[in-house]
């Protein structure tokens, strides 16, 4: 590894940030050109739809200028023919001389066998470049053909003393606008926001990205509602048309309110119940896999966070402290005993720590 090789590759990794939650099923993919002496002669990320990939329109902006340079990439080159050829075949159509990647691809279409073609074609190749970061960005390509399910990003806000809600049918505002601009930028980054029918119906949220200039960036809203109690009136089904709004319910689910919703532009995903008659969380995710889905931000209450917990479904978790006590009595605890159990016992362990104005943000991650 070279001195430049970091800086290179984080350049790659900014230019994946960009697309992320635009590029389903495929993964958003940053790729740089570099010259010999040091010159940016071409620089992509994989376009909205996940098609081209990141590598081709690097390569092609670079033109003649990519014979003997190196390509900086966060993941493995694919090397399968799908609705495009192989970014293998670019790579070595263009004369690269070395390839410096970030992380391998454990799709078993590619999973090694993009790194086998461009050795065996005599190219140098550089991996694990930053690779702890790559991994972060990546969590819900790995996470989606490894697991056969989207990556799950929990988000949860609580009062100092530890509380996500006051009495019932009352608002409780507990972060600043600093922590709520990140929890848009992390809707933009997402393929789909998850919330459950309590949410639904206490907070009648839009759950679109309200950000200056990412208004556009809003992505699928899903609905956990096992009896379809989701109100015709509410925000998330009157915009249905405009913004793309899937309902998961039961089988059990009333065929009446099935068609209600649907006449009224939501989709509607029926799957398995557990024995409760609530819907089977890893079920309505695996339907989400299968659909490409691969990064699911959720901003359901902490009952939802709890089940979630208790079905070992969280692969990041960020709890928002606000700085203020919550003023009355008969507040819902932020943590339940299943997600209080994974973080005391580190299987959600913290890795990073903000401060977002007058708020903390905890981020923990899955470490097995």
């Amino acid at each position: 590894m070279s001195e430049a090789d970091p800086r290179f590759m984080r350049l790659a990794l900014a230019l994946g940030l960009r697309n992320l939650g635009r590029t389903w099923p495929n993964p958003s993919v940053g790729a740089v050109v570099v010259t010999d002496d040091g010159r940016i002669v071409g620089q992509a990320v994989t376009a909205p739809g996940g098609r081209p990939h990141g590598e081709p329109v690097a390569l092609a902006m670079a033109d003649g200028a990519a014979r003997g340079a190196t390509l900086y990439v966060t993941l493995e080159p694919c090397s399968h023919h799908g609705r495009t050829p192989p970014c293998t075949e670019a790579i070595l159509a263009a004369g690269i001389a070395r390839v410096v990647t970030a992380l391998e691809d454990p799709d078993p279409r590619v999973a090694g066998r993009g790194y086998a073609l461009l050795t065996q074609a005599g190219i140098a190749l550089t991996t694990g470049v930053l690779s702890e970061q790559a991994a972060r960005d990546h969590i819900g390509h790995v996470t989606r053909v490894t697991k056969g399910r989207p990556s799950l990003h929990l988000k949860l806000a609580q009062t100092r003393d530890g509380f996500a809600a006051g009495a019932p049918h009352e608002r409780l505002r507990i972060t600043g606008p600093i922590a709520d601009g990140m929890v848009h930028l992390w809707r933009a980054h997402a393929d789909a926001i998850l919330v459950g029918i309590g949410t639904a119906r206490a907070d009648d949220p839009s759950l679109t990205v309200r950000l200056p200039g990412l208004g556009q960036r809003s992505p699928l809203r899903i609905v956990l509602d096992s009896n379809l109690r989701i109100l015709p009136t509410a925000h998330l089904v009157r915009a249905a048309r405009d913004i793309p709004t899937l309902v998961i319910t039961t089988r059990r689910a009333p065929i009446h309110a099935k068609r209600m919703l649907t006449s009224l532009g939501v989709e509607i995903l029926q799957v398995d119940s557990e024995a409760s008659g609530r819907i089977d969380l890893s079920a309505a995710l695996r339907a989400l896999g299968e659909r490409g889905l691969t990064r699911i931000c959720c901003e359901g209450g902490p009952h939802l966070a709890d089940a979630l917990a208790q079905a070992d479904l969280i692969d990041v978790c960020t709890l928002i402290t606000g700085p203020a006590n919550l003023t009355g009595s008969g507040g819902l605890p932020a943590i339940g005993p299943c997600l209080g159990e994974r973080l005391a016992s580190g299987h959600l362990a913290p890795v990073e720590t903000r401060i977002l104005g007058p708020d903390r943000a905890v981020t923990y991650e899955r470490s097995h």
